[in-house]
C-alpha cells in the first residue's frame, strides 16, 4: 500500500532529483576547498604547523557527536516515512542538539587558535583551514536553522507528502555535512597530525 498518490511521488522524485544536483555543487565547492588546502598545508610562513595547532582528542569528540547526529537523522527519516510525527521529530530534535554541540565545539576551537594568534590572516595553511572548517559549520548552522523551520511544519501540519520531501532534502544535507567531515577529519585533522 502506498503512503501517498502517484502525483506526490512524482513530485517527489523531481524534489529529491533536483536536490541532488544542489549537493553537487556543494561537492564542487569543498572539493576546491579541500584541494586548495592540500596544496597550501604546509605554508605555514614560520607560524604554528597543523600538528602542533590541533589536538586530535577535542576533533575526535566532534567527529562522534556529529556521526552520532547520522544516526538520529536516519532515524527520524525511518519514523517521518512511517508517519510517525512525534517520534521523528524526537529524533529530528535530537539531531538538533548534537548539531548545536558540535558547532559550539567547532566555534570553541576557532575561537582558541584566533585567541593563541592564529588566525586566518598569520598565513596560507590557516587561511585555507578556516575557510574549509568555516565553510562546514556555516552550513552545519543553515542545516540548524532550516531543521527548526521543518520540525515547525511537522509540529503544525504532521508528515505530509510536502514535510515528507522536505524532512527527505534535509536527511540527505545533513548525511552530506557528515560524510564531508569525514573528509575534514581524515584529511585536514588526522594528516595534519602526521605531517
Amino acid at each position: 500500500m502506498k503512503a501517498f498518490p502517484d502525483m506526490y511521488h512524482d513530485q517527489y522524485s523531481r524534489t529529491i532529483f533536483g536536490f541532488w544536483m544542489y549537493l553537487l555543487t556543494d561537492f564542487i565547492l569543498f572539493g576546491t576547498f579541500f584541494a586548495v588546502y592540500a596544496v597550501l598545508r604546509k605554508s605555514v610562513l614560520g607560524g604554528t604547523p597543523p600538528d602542533v595547532l590541533f589536538e586530535l582528542p577535542y576533533t575526535l569528540w566532534q567527529t562522534l557527536i556529529l556521526l552520532g547526529s547520522a544516526y538520529t537523522i536516519g532515524m527520524g527519516g525511518a519514523f517521518a516515512h512511517r508517519k510517525q510525527a512525534s517520534k521523528a521529530m524526537l529524533f529530528f530534535g535530537i539531531t538538533f542538539l548534537l548539531g548545536v554541540l558540535f558547532l559550539g565545539l567547532e566555534g570553541r576551537e576557532l575561537a582558541r587558535f584566533i585567541a593563541s594568534g592564529n588566525s586566518w590572516q598569520n598565513s596560507a595553511f590557516l587561511s585555507s583551514f578556516f575557510t574549509l572548517v568555516g565553510t562546514h559549520g556555516a552550513h552545519i548552522l543553515f542545516g540548524l536553522l532550516w531543521m527548526v523551520l521543518i520540525l515547525i511544519s511537522v509540529a503544525q501540519d504532521g508528515i505530509t507528502a510536502q514535510t515528507l520531501r522536505r524532512l527527505t532534502c534535509m536527511r540527505m544535507f545533513w548525511q552530506f555535512l557528515n560524510i564531508l567531515w569525514v573528509f575534514v577529519f581524515t584529511i585536514v585533522y588526522l594528516m595534519g597530525e602526521i605531517q
